[in-house]
């Protein structure tokens, strides 16, 4: 494994670890959602560092999979929307990362938690074969 795919994949370990601390902290789902969107995002550019392809300085993880979908199949689509709208929102003041019902419940973190550590370890095993 190259080494700069190593450091992607430790970045969204990261970011796992960080949701990890906070998952059962009412106050701060919008902060796990950011987190997982960012490992998805990690993980994601780990496949494409891996199969030397430009990695290119885009946040949207429906853009990225499109990029990956060789490597990554049966995403889901519905997750990563929501993940990319909550990423941006959750970084400033105001909506603070606001689902159209409100505020990511404890159930909502724990769904993208889900969601991205199946993706950093559906890229790991990818990786490893």
């Amino acid at each position: 494994m190259r080494t700069f795919t190593k450091e992607w994949l430790n970045a969204s370990k990261d970011d796992l670890l960080t949701i990890e601390e906070i998952i059962d902290n009412p106050h701060l789902t919008h902060i796990v959602a950011f987190h997982a969107q960012q490992s998805v995002e990690k993980s994601m550019k780990a496949i494409l560092e891996e199969n030397e392809i430009d990695i290119p300085k885009i946040h949207k993880l429906l853009n990225l999979y499109n990029k990956v979908s060789f490597a990554l199949e049966d995403l889901d689509e519905d997750i990563m929307s929501i993940l990319d709208g909550l990423y941006i929102e959750s970084r400033y003041p105001g909506d603070m990362g606001l689902l159209p019902y409100g505020k990511p419940s404890i159930d909502d973190a724990k769904v993208f938690y889900d969601f991205a550590l199946s993706t950093y370890d559906k890229v790991c095993k990818r990786l490893e074969d």
